[in-house]
């Protein structure tokens, strides 16, 4: 049997946690900061879970933890 591919672009934007959850971080948080609220920025800076609907997709894309 051929082995299963890790999906890279995934790879890149997600990583497991010790427990099998997956975090992400936020978008929107590189450039024309100046509109955007502090409180705005200040949440999009935290690493941000997989709704638990959304999970299942993206084990597929990375098999290998």
């Amino acid at each position: 049997m051929p082995k299963i591919k890790t999906n890279r672009a995934a790879a890149k934007r997600f990583k497991k946690t010790a427990s099998g959850k997956i975090v992400y971080r936020k978008s929107f948080a590189n450039h024309i900061l100046t509109k955007k609220t502090t409180k705005r920025k200040r949440a999009l800076r935290k690493a941000h879970l997989i709704a638990k609907s959304d999970r299942r997709e993206i084990k597929l894309l990375l098999p290998n933890g």
